[in-house]
């Protein structure tokens, strides 16, 4: 057994046991209760072992509470360690890396002081959604990509003259990199979000490369769907095949899974960095690999 010890929070329990078991480190559950005002009690089951101590929480929605529980575990954690490592595969307020508009706080370096504050000497992410995210750490912090673990399982699916596209510009490097792993080409649309009203415009010319071939739309994270929706149904109206979707994180809020179906997308992929039904790829082994 290694020096590690491995707590999960409630959110990501299971991918906290494959990350243990990946380090073969020690596995400490940790109990949740929800008062009914929303207040969490957190108890941890057993005690962790001498050593680096490893949190998993991811903070999808409630959002909030999964923070709150992440950086209790992190201070629990710190009391039996000088070494606290907070793996946090889908961290939330990362679109709040910078102020857009006037007066807006940048939610993202008050979330990144907590963690340092509650005792992380390094944090984990899974495809952070922001790279300037990443520099509101005053901690040493790992962005680790699910890119090649996405792409092995779209290897295994028989696809015609398969083809990449990233629904914005800002994704153009990941259906990059995804394209290669897969040996084929990739597009990037132009996608137009108004700041004030989040209404999305693709723009883009008629697109003559898709027709007839299956389509892999990749992205880090789906929330409402409406950007997926929005690039499915312009690709669709390209007469290309199937379109399949591919994402490092599905937080699907509300009816999206049912309103991306509905636009045409065969298939939606997504890893466990948050459990779902969509949560075909394991991340485990590339987190545990990140970590020794």
């Amino acid at each position: 057994m290694s020096n590690f010890t491995v707590i999960s929070g409630k959110g990501s329990q299971e991918l906290g046991k494959k990350i243990a078991a990946k380090l073969k480190a020690k596995y400490v559950k940790s109990d949740l209760r929800v008062f009914p005002d929303g207040e969490s009690k957190i108890t941890l089951i057993s005690k962790p072992k001498k050593g680096t101590i490893i949190v998993v929480q991811s903070t999808y929605p409630p959002v909030d509470s999964n923070l709150i529980q992440a950086l209790s575990l992190v201070s629990k954690a710190r009391q039996f360690s000088s070494q606290v490592y907070a793996v946090i595969p889908y961290i939330g307020y990362t679109r709040q890396d910078r102020e857009f508009l006037p007066g807006e706080i940048v939610t993202m370096s008050v979330v990144a002081t907590l963690f340092k504050a509650a005792g992380a000497t390094r944090i984990v992410v899974v495809d952070i959604h922001s790279k300037i995210a990443l520099k509101h750490f005053r901690i040493a912090v790992k962005n680790v990509t699910a890119v090649p673990e996405l792409a092995q399982y779209f290897k295994k699916l028989k696809l015609r003259k398969p083809l990449v596209v990233s629904p914005d510009l800002g994704g153009k490097s990941r259906a990059k990199q995804f394209a290669k792993l897969l040996n084929t080409k990739f597009i990037a649309l132009q996608k137009l979000r108004d700041r004030n009203t989040g209404k999305i415009k693709i723009k883009s010319p008629n697109l003559k490369k898709v027709k007839g071939r299956d389509l892999i739309l990749i992205d880090d994270m789906i929330s409402t769907g409406k950007s997926i929706v929005k690039a499915t149904e312009f690709l669709k109206k390209q007469n290309c095949r199937r379109v399949y979707v591919a994402c490092t994180h599905a937080l699907l809020v509300g009816d999206a899974e049912k309103k991306i179906r509905k636009a045409g997308v065969s298939k939606l992929v997504s890893t466990n960095t948050i459990p779902g039904k969509t949560s075909l790829v394991d991340v485990s082994a590339a987190i545990a690999k990140a970590i020794v």
